[in-house]
């Protein structure tokens, strides 16, 4: 059993910052890839940011410099600093990790936390 819990959501202004981060627990023998998916009301989920074990980062063009991923291994965690919030980065955040238990890998999302930011 595997389980993703993400924290550090919330209301801020536009203009602020916001960290999320998101704990991996459970049987988990590794975690390669980890991520942050969101989805707005009306929206299909999309993809934020994207790290690989070794760090290689991704991010989608509407982050681009102000978003930032990295992970901590020993933790088992990532996180997502966001910096200079739009109005239109309000949505449900997900996180989501390959984990790797016994011998195979499979796909894991938390429950999601909410990102509101006024205008």
């Amino acid at each position: 059993q595997v389980h993703l819990a993400e924290s550090g959501g919330g209301l801020v202004q536009a203009g602020g910052s916001l960290r999320l981060s998101c704990e991996a627990s459970g049987s988990i023998l590794r975690l390669n890839g980890m991520g942050w998916s969101r989805q707005a009301p009306g929206k299909q989920r999309e993809l934020v940011a994207t790290i690989g074990r070794s760090g290689n980062a991704n991010y989608a063009d509407a982050v681009k410099g102000r978003f930032t991923i990295s992970r901590d291994n020993a933790k088992n965690t990532v996180y997502l600093q966001m910096n200079s919030l739009k109005p239109e980065d309000t949505a449900v955040y997900y996180c989501n990790a390959g984990v790797v238990t016994s011998d195979k890998e499979n796909i894991y999302w938390g429950q999601g936390t909410q990102v509101i930011v006024s205008s």
